[in-house]
């Protein structure tokens, strides 16, 4: 493939969009098109918006004018920004598709480089350079205004590309991009604000980050799952201390607790723009069990009113005529939450003009909302449910959803090196817990601020929706129709399971799952072993002809490393550009950055990276001074007219001397001159030849000095191969001996032995790191709750009124107490019982050995 040289262009500063031609933003929905959405408290008390923006957000100090450079246009690759990265170690990238600017985390300086990134035309030809994504020099490094006191994991930009955030492994920040504190030259200083300081720990230990990620309808909010079992949603607009919507996860009742992976949360993912999904949050727990929480809306957040519309006119035809109790009442709840929420509805109004709803706060007093799962799988043969398949060893340890034409796909991968994919073969309906009130948090005119809730799963879900399935089978579309609005888990249907063949290791690997911005059917998974592509061709609603077809595998890149659990990607991006291709831009943990251009559904041509290897200035041999392959090919030959029109010629006529004049000139041109560029070539050749000829005779004398040392040292190796052979044939003697005992007799394990061993290893290798996790964090969350109020109100605190402390009394009741502590006193019998089991077996097995 031939790429072009972008024309000359005018000098503009570095952090300006260039004047070229750029990738733009992909193809979004007019409902992701908008404005920052204000915080509630905006939208219910008109005259607070002034002192609530001034109180949250100080005004900068005011910074000199900048005076820029010219840019200069370099490959990506080739960017200061990744050539001077000396430490090793990672942070993540983030793309600005509407600046056309890449944030990349540097953690030797702390801070994060912003390089504007313009991308040309690949397809055209001119200059002949292979170079189509090139990034400006200098770029601009932005720096937060304090010491975060942490290592910095993963950023994250929101939607507008105003706020950053800053996300390790048990802290969070947000950096503000546009709100400068100082600069000095590139490097700028911009205000940065904790998130949740109240809430994760200080000193590292307990509460643990596992994911955080922005709404994709706000720019503003943003969601953060934490190792307590715990969602947050929090408003950047509004406070950052307290979240804006708290879900406290318990996927299984108390006292039912089989496994302690089936209680830690792994990854979330939000829904896209398919009827409810969109108002949905799915969340991957350690087993590989999916919950769903549905509805979850961000306060003050625009969506698109067409799409509100068809959600609400589909409630009512299909909801409240049904003739089963159950379906009315779930239809009542969906529809009281849609006019609370989105009171336009119930306005019928003629202006056309409004394509956005906005969203208002509210939250049911005495429902709260249902903790949908696990869901089911549902074989395609004979449509019954299934349990999570066995087929995919070791735990979950990443997760994402993916919204393709009328399908919508889950995809988890598992630490074994496999990929599972689903589709949910119903759709996704709002689900509430009948009598379990939510904690409301409102101001002094009655506007909800914020919520909490306990969100319990339903153990009759599964069995339910297994003996509605059952009865409805050959039964017409309206009871089909009816059975959405039921109040039970849509199942899922498998599409296929994909096995990577990445080498086994005893912590299981690292995978990351990325998803296409263009084509919707494919997405990346990143491992140790590189980045490969995965595209599905079948989907049971929009591509059901090709049910044969299975997913295809293409890698991408390659790095030839054998350790797979700890991943070589720091950073990924995958970059829409204007001529309907992607560019994946990914960064090493070593600092190096690799460019790939996929063109629709063609295939890459694979890429070899050896991150343990050299600069390639290191490793490259020098070609200084060897001869030309021109000379080397010889000259080339004259081309001479047939041998029949020379023998008309005489050599005495005035022809025949022209002939013989004009090919001794050309003999000269091709022979004689050859010979003498072989001759110059040769003279200069001498030095090099000279040096060539040293260097040998050096290497030379180095291999017999080498060989008289080995001469040397050949007696002490005989001897070292004879004391070897004795030990070897003491050995021999010893195996002999061995054999003799009766433990080397010994039967091998049962089929029941077998698997009570592999349940023992499953125990050790998830279950006990699951329990630990569990402890910590309810030890953490205990610590927390006991400990006094030191402002003694919610206002001082930053706490919510349901939690501030009562005169005389903590903020903690009995009840909620000795309930932490018999949660704490079962998990701690759990652990003892599992030591004794644990001794027992051991004691057991060394019987056994000894009979």
């Amino acid at each position: 493939m031939t790429r072009i040289t972008a024309p000359e262009l005018s000098p503009s500063p570095p952090d300006s969009p260039p004047p070229a031609r750029r990738s733009p933003a992909p193809a979004t929905p007019p409902s992701r098109r908008r404005r920052p959405s204000p915080s509630p408290s905006l939208a219910l008390t008109p005259s607070s918006a002034s002192t609530s923006t001034t109180s949250s957000r100080p005004r900068p100090r005011p910074s000199p004018k900048r005076t820029y450079s010219p840019a200069q246009w370099v490959p990506v690759s080739s960017h200061p920004a990744f050539a001077l990265r000396g430490a090793l170690g990672g942070g993540g990238a983030a793309w600005d598709a509407a600046g056309s600017r890449l944030y990349v985390w540097d953690p030797s300086a702390r801070g994060a480089h912003r390089v504007s990134v313009r991308i040309r035309d690949a397809e055209a030809e001119r200059d002949g350079e292979e170079v189509a994504v090139e990034a400006a020099v200098p770029s601009e490094m932005l720096m937060p205004e304090t010491d975060l006191g942490y290592e910095v994991t993963h950023i994250s930009l929101n939607t507008d590309g105003s706020s950053l955030l800053l996300a390790g492994s048990h802290n969070i920040n947000v950096l503000y991009v546009h709100e400068r504190v100082s600069e000095d030259g590139d490097t700028i200083i911009c205000r940065t604000a904790p998130v949740a300081s109240q809430i994760l720990p200080t000193n590292n230990n307990g509460i643990k980050v596992l994911q955080t990620s922005w709404h994709p309808f706000s720019s503003s909010h943003f969601g953060v799952l934490t190792s307590d079992a715990v969602f947050r949603l929090f408003d950047l607009s509004f406070d950052l201390e307290q979240p804006e919507q708290e879900f406290y996860l318990q996927p299984i009742l108390p006292g039912r607790c089989q496994n302690a992976s089936s209680i830690c949360p792994v990854a979330f993912s939000y829904g896209s723009d398919h009827l409810w999904d969109r108002f949905s949050v799915f969340i991957l727990f350690s087993d590989g069990s999916i919950f769903v929480l549905c509805p979850v809306v961000p306060f003050g957040c625009d969506y698109s009113k067409k799409h509100i519309e068809e959600i609400y006119e589909d409630v009512n035809t299909f909801g409240l005529k049904s003739s089963n109790p159950n379906v009315v009442t779930n239809s009542h709840l969906a529809i009281a939450w849609l006019e609370a929420t989105f009171p336009e509805l119930l306005r019928q109004s003629a202006d056309s003009s409004t394509l956005m709803s906005r969203a208002r706060a509210y939250a049911p007093v005495d429902d709260s909302l249902s903790l949908q799962g696990p869901l089911c799988r549902v074989c395609e043969e004979n449509n019954e449910l299934e349990g999570k398949s066995s087929s995919c060893e070791g735990k979950a340890v990443g997760f994402v959803y993916s919204s393709v034409g009328k399908d919508s796909v889950l995809v988890t991968a598992w630490g074994s090196g496999q990929l599972q994919i689903d589709a949910l073969a119903d759709e996704i309906q709002p689900q509430w817990s009948i009598g379990v009130p939510t904690r409301l948090n409102v101001d002094s005119h009655g506007r909800i601020k914020s919520v909490a809730m306990i969100c319990d799963s339903n153990p009759q879900d599964s069995s339910a929706l297994r003996s509605h399935r059952s009865s409805s089978m050959g039964s017409n579309a309206k009871s089909n129709t009816e059975a959405v609005w039921m109040g039970h888990s849509p199942p899922l249907l498998r599409l296929s399971i994909v096995d990577l063949a990445l080498p086994k290791t005893s912590n299981g690997s690292s995978l990351s799952l990325f998803l296409d911005p263009l084509v919707p059917e494919r997405f990346y998974c990143a491992h140790g072993g590189g980045l490969d592509m995965v595209t599905l061709h079948f989907l049971p609603f929009s591509y059901p002809e090709m049910a044969s077809t299975p997913p295809s595998v293409h890698p991408v890149l390659t790095t030839g490393n054998s350790d797979t659990s700890s991943p070589f990607l720091s950073g990924f991006v995958a970059i829409a550009d204007a001529y309907g291709h992607v560019q994946l831009v990914g960064i090493t943990y070593t600092g190096e950055c690799f460019v790939v251009e996929m063109k629709g559904w063609k295939e890459p041509t694979p890429l070899q990276l050896d991150i343990c290897s050299k600069d390639i200035k290191d490793v490259e041999s020098s070609t200084t001074g060897m001869i030309s392959k021109e000379l080397l090919a010889g000259p080339d030959p004259p081309i001479l007219p047939s041998s029949t029109s020379l023998r008309s010629l005489t050599p005495d006529s005035i022809e025949g001397k022209s002939t013989l004049h004009h090919y001794i000139k050309v003999f000269h041109e091709h022979y004689v001159e050859y010979g003498h560029k072989v001759f110059i070539e040769l003279k200069e050749h001498e030095d090099y030849v000279k040096t060539e000829i040293e260097d040998k005779q050096k290497r030379l004398q180095a291999v017999k000095q080498s060989l008289l040392s080995i001469e040397a040292k050949d007696e002490e190796i005989n001897r070292r191969v004879e004391r070897a052979s004795k030990v070897y044939d003491l050995l021999e003697k010893r195996i002999e001996s061995f054999k003799m005992l009766p433990a080397a007799n010994k039967k091998p394990l049962s089929q029941a032995e077998l698997e009570f061993k592999s349940q023992l290893d499953r125990f050790a290798d998830v279950e006990l790191d699951a329990l630990r996790t569990s402890i910590a964090a309810l030890s953490t969350r205990m610590k927390r709750f006991t400990q006094p109020s030191l402002g003694g109100g919610a206002t001082g605190t930053g706490m919510a009124p349901w939690q501030a402390p009562k005169a005389g009394r903590g903020h903690v009741s009995e009840s909620q107490m000795s309930l932490m502590k018999s949660s704490l006193e079962r998990l701690s019998l759990l652990n003892e019982e599992n030591n004794q089991k644990l001794r027992a077996i051991e004691t057991e097995l060394k019987n056994k050995e000894q009979q």
